[in-house]
């Protein structure tokens, strides 16, 4: 799991801005390290998010 500082903001927006949990957050985790993905499609793919949200995570990105 990257430690980057980003990617520690991106965590924190996804629990606290999007109420996404942390059960769900290591299952996208979990799969993005094995396939490789981006954790944002990961989450989108599992349900995990809507597209409103994945859309919200991808601003917020861009904004970074």
């Amino acid at each position: 799991m990257p430690n980057n500082s980003n990617y520690r903001q991106m965590l924190h927006f996804l629990k606290e801005e999007l109420k996404i949990s942390s059960e769900s957050l290591a299952i996208a985790e979990k799969s993005a390290e094995q396939n490789r993905g981006p954790l944002p499609m990961i989450l989108w793919q599992y349900g995990l998010v809507t597209l409103e949200q994945l859309d919200k995570i991808y601003d917020w990105l861009e904004q970074t």
